[in-house]
């Protein structure tokens, strides 16, 4: 497991902000030789701290826009149930992000999709007929000042 210490913390907050940052600018930004800073990013995902790179996409400007974050309450608290509900919003591609929380429900969704009337498909068609759901409750973005979500 690769150490932490200042040197990385610093390297993953840059790596955080702009993921394709050149190895000769994070090597500068952190006070390295590009190739000990290279060294130390390999490392970095050898260890799984560095799960992947994403790009960072403007849904809007790709004609959707609509976010909801939906919980989802099931009916039955029993590993199998749990399994095929993940199982099925695994398939959905309008669910971002599933979480497994704690709490009144079980699951906390991020939902996206082009426009409310294409979210209340999505809410009908697909959360409505899943057999294990007991209760799904919709809160939309309306917008968001801070959002690091890579």
């Amino acid at each position: 497991m690769a150490k932490m210490d200042q040197i990385n913390e610093q390297i993953l907050q840059e790596l955080s902000r702009d993921g394709r940052i050149s190895n000769l600018e994070l090597a500068d930004r952190v006070g390295l030789s590009p190739s000990a800073c290279l060294r130390r990013v390999q490392e970095l995902e050898r260890a799984g701290i560095i799960k992947g790179y994403r790009a960072v996409l403007d849904r809007t400007a790709l004609g959707g826009g609509f976010a909801a974050y939906v919980t989802v309450g099931l009916n039955s608290h029993t590993k199998a149930s749990q399994e095929a509900f993940e199982r099925a919003i695994s398939r959905a591609p309008e669910v971002r992000e599933c979480h497994n929380i704690t709490g009144a429900v079980e699951y906390l969704l991020r939902v996206e999709a082009e426009s409310l009337e294409a979210y209340k498909a999505f809410h009908t068609d697909v959360l409505g007929t899943l057999p294990q759901v007991h209760a799904i409750t919709s809160y939309v973005v309306m917008g968001s000042p801070k959002d690091e979500r890579a």
